[in-house]
């Protein structure tokens, strides 16, 4: 595994963490945010490179800064 993959997993795994902390499912996030259950599930495993604008959405799905979730990420 490359550290793109290794790193595109950690913040998955940090988005997933935040999420459950937040007693959100995947569906309720995703309609949240516009999106459909399996992008929220794909992004959390690792599997898509999301962008910043598709983070700063998940972040105010998630009720909170961009600037937070990135120190999360960071964290993990």
């Amino acid at each position: 595994m490359g550290n793109k993959d290794i790193f595109l997993k950690n913040i998955g795994a940090s988005l997933r963490r935040v999420r459950t902390e937040k007693g959100l499912t995947q569906s309720e996030l995703a309609h949240k945010v516009g999106k459909d259950q399996q992008s929220i599930q794909r992004l959390e495993a690792g599997n898509i490179n999301a962008t910043l604008y598709y983070l700063s959405e998940i972040a105010k799905g998630l009720d909170m800064s961009f600037e937070d979730l990135l120190k999360e990420i960071k964290s993990n």
